[in-house]
């Protein structure tokens, strides 16, 4: 075992020990300085719950460097107790903080969003989970070290069940006149579960508010209540906020993908005007492989989209010497593959999308030179506050 390698397994348990014992809460990296984290599907997806050590140990391989948090999913669907397996392999393995998408639904299917009957809106605001929440609140506190949590990804996206569309959308009726029924119903569930688990102790969670970059209701007219704004639970119940920011999503995606600084540029400034004094982290973004090649007869618009480009240029900005959003203090890439055609008799290949640095070169070659170029502006090690 070389020097570096003892180094560095010496630095990753004393880490792990460290938050066991003496330390709480996450604190926003330096001053100057962005938090690396990772969504690590892997080339081969096994699902958003289950994160593999060697995905993880692969994506850091590829961009050079390590991670201050590991992003995945858990989805209530699969069971409800806190997914302390995966957590601390996280913290104890990988050196990193567990980031967790608390995954209220009862089905993993973007077409199942409207028919939730279970972890609807209506029925977390009365309570009908507390004493599941309950137990995963005091496991999160007897994991004892820090932890993000996010409840309602891309609460302003209706591939999710927690989306106002799927709760009262724009109606009127349930509390304040003046605010859409989805969207109010959203900011009481979020409150609800933060409260809640603030009181069972879980001090150690910092809590994520999270949107998509752009409202999409999936409505013929974009209705004005979707937007993100209107779902912001406040100040009070919410530490970081976070967006999601994607180029193109597949080859043959139906839409005109943007550059991360277009759509950045416009949910940043809105997210200043909603929280001009909470930091904001992108927690997921990406760009496919593929879409270059299916649009070649644009060469000077689809460059721009192929993914060792769009990421290149999104790092640039996220870290170099301008940092165009100043109060971003991480990003993470969602680094898997799928399969989009699965349903297909004849699955196309050359529709899948493909964001994994493992396998898309460019890509790989764009995170290392990024990262190497700014690398006094990356942290890869949590920094927590003390009990």
């Amino acid at each position: 075992m070389t020097q570096g390698v003892i180094a560095l397994t010496l630095i990753l348990l004393g880490t792990s020990q460290t938050f066991a014992s003496d330390l709480q809460k996450l604190k926003p990296p330096p001053e100057g300085k962005l938090y690396h984290g990772v969504f690590a599907g892997g080339p081969i997806p096994n699902g958003e719950e289950q994160i593999k050590r060697t995905y993880v140990e692969s994506y850091k391989r590829q961009a050079g460097t390590e991670l201050a948090w590991v992003y995945f999913s858990h989805a209530w669907s699969c069971g409800q107790s806190f997914p302390v397996e995966t957590a601390t392999m996280i913290r104890d393995d990988c050196g990193a903080v567990p980031f967790i998408r608390l995954m209220l639904r009862s089905s993993d299917e973007r077409e199942d969003a409207d028919d939730e009957t279970v972890y609807t809106l209506a029925n977390i605001i009365d309570g009908m989970h507390d004493p599941a929440l309950a137990k995963w609140a005091e496991s999160a506190k007897d994991f004892a070290s820090p932890l993000i949590v996010e409840y309602g990804t891309e609460c302003n996206g209706a591939w999710f069940p927690w989306n106002g569309k799927h709760n009262g959308g724009g109606e009127t009726q349930y509390c304040d006149p003046q605010k859409a029924d989805g969207p109010e119903r959203f900011q009481q569930a979020y409150r609800h579960i933060v409260e809640l688990m603030r009181n069972k102790g879980a001090a150690n969670i910092t809590w994520v508010f999270h949107v998509n970059y752009h409202d999409n209701a999936e409505l013929d007219d974009e209705p004005d209540w979707n937007k993100f704004e209107n779902y912001y639970p406040g100040d009070e119940w919410v530490d970081w906020l976070a967006v999601s920011v994607y180029g193109a999503q597949s080859a043959e995606q139906s839409w005109e993908p943007a550059t991360f600084r277009e759509s950045m540029d416009d949910v940043h400034k809105r997210l200043q005007c909603m929280a001009a004094n909470k930091k904001i982290i992108v927690a997921e973004f990406g760009s496919t492989a593929g879409y270059y090649e299916s649009h070649v007869n644009r060469p000077l618009f689809a460059e721009q989209f192929k993914p060792g480009v769009w990421a290149g240029a999104a790092l640039d900005d996220l870290l170099g010497p301008e940092r165009r959003w100043p109060n971003v203090i991480g990003f993470a890439w969602w680094n898997e593959a799928w399969t989009n055609d699965k349903d297909a008799d004849h699955p196309d290949p050359a529709n899948d999308t493909n964001m994994c640095l493992e396998t898309v070169h460019d890509l790989s070659r764009a995170f290392r030179e990024k990262l190497c170029r700014y690398a006094d502006s990356v942290e890869s090690t949590p920094h927590v506050h003390e009990r």
